[in-house]
């Protein structure tokens, strides 16, 4: 009989750190003690990705609050990769961020959907982060959820473009749907 190997984040990090996943050339990240391989990202992705960024910089400047990008955080058994966190200002040399520094974490999804909205919603909700965006590249709307239980989001709403959408950690912060999911030019 096989089973998976399980890792710890503990194990994860120091295979991560002696290069051990370097030379697979693919993007990872731990989800309950296993690890998942990431869709790539193309170009509708990486230009959702990018507005959102600058639209979430410009949002916290001056604020309490600072982005990262596509950067690890550690909940419990998983060690996930967001596209965006909002997140406590500080300094993250000595550790990766964890729930009690998240205040908003941004998914972008194109074909990472149902996964989006599954499996990661629980996560996220199970580690009691405030707020989970999902924008579904798609179906042009934001899922937003909020209330988190151990049970999932008690929360859910879609936002559509000509709607407004402002993060509670930030309710000045109002996001343009429609220049975000303007069609290029």
């Amino acid at each position: 009989m096989s089973t998976a190997l399980r890792l710890t984040v503990e194990e994860y990090a120091r295979l991560g750190a002696t290069g051990a996943f370097d030379e697979l050339g693919r993007r990872l990240e731990l989800i309950h003690g296993e690890i998942r391989e990431m869709t790539p990202i193309g170009p509708l992705h990486g230009d959702v990705v990018a507005s959102m960024t600058e639209w979430s910089v410009e949002a916290t400047v001056g604020t309490e609050l600072k982005v990262y990008v596509q950067t690890d955080v550690v909940l419990d058994d998983s060690q996930p990769v967001p596209d965006l966190v909002w997140m406590n200002r500080r300094r993250y040399r000595d550790r990766l961020p964890g729930p009690a520094d998240i205040q908003l974490v941004i998914e972008v999804a194109d074909s990472s959907l149902a996964y989006d909205l599954g499996e990661k919603a629980a996560l996220y909700a199970s580690q009691g982060i405030a707020e989970y965006w999902v924008v579904d590249t798609k179906a042009t709307q934001i899922h937003v959820h909020t209330r988190p239980s151990a049970a999932g989001y008690q929360s859910l709403r879609q936002v559509r473009p000509g709607e407004a959408l402002a993060p509670a950690c930030r309710p000045s912060a109002t996001l343009d749907m429609v220049e975000l999911f303007a069609s290029a030019s």
